[in-house]
């Protein structure tokens, strides 16, 4: 039974496509019930991001990544075929190695993000609610966690930033360590204060201040982060008891100056203050750089970190490439034995079967009073013959077919190449 993928992706389809196309969650489990009805689907999961949506299944016939499509297209109320242009349909290997991929943060819009690790555990979570987590899949999508954890511990490329937000609170990390117990005033309402203030939530940080021009906005933040909401003319008052500054707001002229920042160091007493400058005009005085215990960084310096980042996580990636390829290889070659498993249940019960009757016949010859050792001389001879008796006559028609690669195959199987069987030891 294959495994295979079907979905899109920031890279196959634009952004008012994957729109249309995203199962909302609230969705996902109706969604899922019907996806099980499909005939010869064994098992399923379902990835869905904001870009991404991919079915990972296990099926009888890679063909039956048509009927997913359809499925797909229904429960979004798409037309027939309207997906099909970005689309990419994966099986068996390459199904594997993407999903490993995906896990990485490898296929990810920005290189090595940790968020996809997340959601694919989720989608490995509502497959097994579902009913749709089998053997495969089960086992699949544990290795790709783990394989995932190894490169993230085996290489860089989850250790620099490589979005402007999230470099602004490295920065902060690095400059004080822990964050927790320090104070913030956040300047701005707009995305990229809000992606500032989840990321120094997440850090630990609990003293988070918005100051904007609009209310609402800033209280929404506030709201999502526990922290507080001022307006933009509170400022001055509050800048004495934050120890992180970060601004990004749309105005034309700069909304802290150099005055009211130096007066704040004054009633801080010197106690040092990290700004940054995220908006383009500026909102931070220039000149306020100048001041003795305050380290302002602009976009521009972040930017500049975030190139060097990116450079750094390309040269990481190769090195998780390497290792998915080794991993997906791997995970294959456990896929094969499958087929084997069968097989390897029969050998084992016709052993277990004629050692049994052989025993019992020896216990009866015991039992008559036939001499021991000639009993067991008599068991040995038997069971060795009656086991042998089917490799020998495949050994002796594969010579005499004239198939030197069937003969070669079977004495690799038999163990017949083994030295110590060969000299009697």
């Amino acid at each position: 039974m294959p495994v295979i993928a079907l979905g899109l992706n920031h890279q196959s389809a634009p952004l008012d496509i994957r729109e249309r196309a995203v199962i909302p969650a609230d969705d996902l489990e109706a969604a899922m019930a019907r996806l099980a009805a499909l005939p010869s689907l064994h098992e399923a999961a379902v990835l869905s991001t904001c870009n991404r949506l991919e079915v990972y299944a296990v099926v009888d016939d890679a063909q039956q990544g048509d009927a997913i499509q359809q499925w797909l297209e229904q429960e979004r109320d798409l037309p027939t075929g309207w997906m099909t242009p970005h689309l990419y349909r994966l099986s068996g290997p390459d199904a594997v190695q993407h999903l490993l991929r995906v896990a990485a943060g490898l296929d990810s819009l920005v290189l090595g993000e940790p968020q996809i690790l997340g959601q694919a555990k989720l989608a490995y979570r509502s497959a097994a609610q579902a009913g749709l987590l089998g053997q495969i899949l089960d086992r699949l999508f544990q290795h790709a966690f783990a394989v995932s954890k190894r490169i993230r511990h085996e290489t860089a490329i989850g250790a620099h930033p490589v979005s402007v937000p999230y470099a602004a609170v490295t920065l902060a990390r690095q400059i004080f360590g822990d964050l927790s117990t320090l104070r913030t005033l956040l300047i701005g309402a707009g995305e990229m204060i809000e992606l500032v203030a989840r990321h120094f939530h997440e850090q630990g940080m609990r003293q988070i201040t918005i100051a904007n021009r609009s209310a609402a906005p800033a209280r929404t933040i506030a709201a999502e982060c526990h922290g507080q909401a001022i307006p933009l003319e509170a400022i001055a008052d509050h800048l004495p008891q934050a120890d992180i500054v970060v601004a990004c707001t749309g105005s034309d002229t700069p909304i802290v100056s150099h005055d009211i920042v130096a007066r704040a160091l004054r009633d801080r007493r010197y106690q040092p203050m990290f700004m940054v400058d995220l908006a383009v005009p500026r909102d931070i005085e220039p000149r306020t750089e100048q001041l003795r215990d305050v380290y302002l960084y602009t976009v521009d310096d972040l930017r500049d970190v975030i190139d060097r980042n990116i450079r750094s996580r390309a040269a990481a990636a190769a090195e998780g490439e390497a290792l998915v390829a080794e991993q997906s290889a791997r995970f294959m070659d456990w896929i094969h034995t499958l087929a084997a498993v069968e097989s390897i249940r029969h050998f084992r019960h016709r052993g277990e079967r004629l050692r049994d009757m052989e025993l019992a016949r020896a216990n009866r010859e015991l039992a008559s009073g036939q001499p021991p050792e000639a009993v067991l001389d008599a068991l040995a001879r038997r069971l060795t013959r009656k086991l042998l008796h089917a490799p020998t006559i495949g050994l002796r028609d594969a010579a005499r077919d004239g198939e030197p690669d069937t003969l070669e195959k079977a004495r690799q199987t038999l163990g017949l190449d083994n030295e110590d069987d060969r000299s009697g030891s």
